[in-house]
């Protein structure tokens, strides 16, 4: 599929799903199956816990993660004494997590792992600093469910959006959900030519503030809610300014909310964003109900103006 050539342009990944069986782990697997053929040093971790074969908290099924020879992958030592693949150790972290320390290695023999990497923004940080040291050249990093700072632009520079079914049964609706995440990971950068004595900074906890004249910007320092946005959806010239949030990781806004702070002349930014290479859907949700495939990548393609692929029937629809 043409986003894998779009993804050798990175040197960092994400790939997240936005609920509990969306088919991130498909995706996941069908990109390490072809990133190794265009000779690339790849390294694959997780910030939660995938590979498992049953899902600890729904008790379904889940897809397996099989590498194949040459990958490097971190994981934590509970999880490689449990690997089912030869392999060969090439770094131990220092840092310790609640599973014991991570380990990376090379396979020699492809098979199955369970993935379970640093657990935050600045464990993933450094843990790429040190694979990256070790010869990687693409790393590669599974998200966790309703963990999206693994894709902030912070710690990857680009992405994949896994969503489905298990969102919601119903197109539309679906469509629609998704839409909202694309349009927040696609916010534009905030204006350059905004000083600082232009600009208010506010906290996210703070209960009131004031936006003095003359200002062209409110920085959000931490999470945007609709409270928030609400409050300065009040001001009178909002058209005026713009409000700047670190990424989208940071906003915990409804599209109501921001469709109204729109509507009155509001304009949202970011300080730095990831480029979202492509969206993959599946259409099959938990209780076993399955959407149209090619309606749902079709309508969704149409709707965000990217390419939308179902990895599992193999097809893909761009716009």
């Amino acid at each position: 599929m043409p986003f894998i050539q779009e993804i050798l342009k990175y040197g960092s990944l994400s790939v997240v799903g936005l609920e509990k069986n969306c088919g991130k782990t498909e995706c996941l697997n069908y990109i390490l199956n072809r990133l190794p053929r265009e000779g690339r040093k790849v390294c694959v971790t997780s910030i939660g816990i995938d590979g498992e074969r049953i899902d600890q908290v729904t008790s379904t099924s889940k897809p397996e993660i099989t590498l194949s020879e040459g990958l490097l992958f971190s994981t934590s030592e509970k999880h490689y004494r449990m690997r089912n693949l030869l392999s060969e150790v090439v770094g131990i972290s220092e840092e310790t997590t609640s599973l014991g320390r991570v380990i990376t290695s090379r396979v020699i023999r492809e098979g199955k792992v369970i993935l379970s990497g640093p657990s935050s923004s600045t464990s993933l940080i450094r843990w790429m600093k040190e694979v990256k040291a070790l010869g990687s050249d693409l790393v590669i990093v599974d998200g966790a469910l309703s963990r999206l700072s693994s894709a902030s632009p912070a710690v990857t520079e680009s992405m994949i959006l896994a969503t489905g079914a298990a969102l919601s049964s119903n197109i539309p609706t679906l469509v629609a959900k998704t839409a909202f995440v694309v349009e927040m990971i696609g916010l534009d950068l905030m204006d350059p030519s905004v000083s600082k004595e232009e600009t208010v900074t506010v906290s996210s906890m703070a209960a009131e503030f004031e936006i003095t004249p003359g200002c062209r910007r409110v920085m959000i320092s931490g999470a945007l809610t609709d409270r928030m946005l609400n409050r300065i959806a009040q001001e009178k010239e909002l058209g005026a300014f713009e409000v700047v949030v670190k990424d989208f990781t940071k906003l915990f806004i409804t599209p109501r909310t921001y469709g109204a702070f729109v509507k009155l002349g509001g304009k949202l930014r970011v300080e730095s964003r990831s480029k979202l290479v492509a969206v993959c859907v599946n259409p099959l949700s938990p209780s076993g109900f399955r959407l149209d495939s090619d309606t749902l990548c079709r309508e969704l393609s149409t709707k965000i103006s990217l390419p939308v692929y179902d990895i599992v029937k193999n097809r893909y629809i761009t716009n």
